[in-house]
């Protein structure tokens, strides 16, 4: 009995993780631009990075299996679940996916898919073109709907930037739409001159209208000119 022995108690409630099966192995795969970095605490190992992805360069993340605890009593050990990689790998996609504004989880979402075993970037662009394309078609169809909703908001918001979103911008940039917003927030991200009161770009040192230099900006001190 757990009662007799001070702190055998404490020890049933750990969570020891069994041996882990070293061929269950899935790969996802993301053509999304954005970094993902999700994580699902209830289970162990739960934290999951991806890098952005291109159809020309995919990202690929290796995945096991985790692991949840279930509870039976007090005094027996907390009985470990085990979820396969293949499961795993569902639930990355599923979860980013799922509820995300224009996303149906058929033929408009962002592109993510999953294979069994571990395959690298250059082995899915090789033996799984067909996936890549599918990935793609999606996204673009996801574009193009986030690019309908952003003209919406635009509208309804009397053209404030704020009202959209940075995934919004890229898509429009990535089917090549020339929009309104687009400009209107590279506009808005412009301050001005301390010397002439011209708008200017504040990534560089040097104003385009008077040829003022920002002693303010860090490469300011670096630049020298020909005498």
């Amino acid at each position: 009995m757990a009662l007799g022995f001070p702190g055998l108690q404490d020890l049933n409630r750990r969570t020891v993780r069994a041996p882990v099966n070293p061929v269950d192995k899935s790969t996802v795969v993301s053509i999304f631009p954005f970094r993902l970095d999700e994580t699902k605490p209830t289970i162990q190992p739960g934290r999951f990075i991806m890098e952005p992805g291109s159809y020309e360069k995919p990202s690929v993340l290796v995945v096991g299996p985790s692991s949840w605890w279930r509870e039976i009593d007090q005094e027996q050990p907390l009985l470990e679940i085990t979820n396969s990689s293949v499961q795993i790998a569902d639930s990355i996609v599923k979860d980013y996916c799922n509820g995300i504004p224009e996303c149906d989880m058929d033929s408009c979402m962002p592109g993510f898919f999953y294979l069994p075993a571990v395959w690298t970037a250059k082995e899915v662009k090789e033996k799984h073109t067909p996936l890549l394309d599918a990935a793609k078609a999606k996204q673009d169809n996801w574009f193009r709907a986030l690019v309908n909703r952003a003209d919406v908001d635009w509208a309804r918001s009397n053209g404030n930037p704020r009202s959209l979103t940075d995934i919004a911008r890229y898509a429009a940039r990535e089917l090549g739409l020339q929009k309104e917003w687009i400009k209107d927030f590279q506009a808005v991200s412009l301050v001005r001159c301390k010397g002439c009161g011209n708008l200017r770009d504040p990534r560089f040192p040097i104003c385009a209208s008077c040829r003022m230099i920002d002693q303010d900006h860090p490469a300011a001190k670096e630049m020298k000119f020909a005498v």
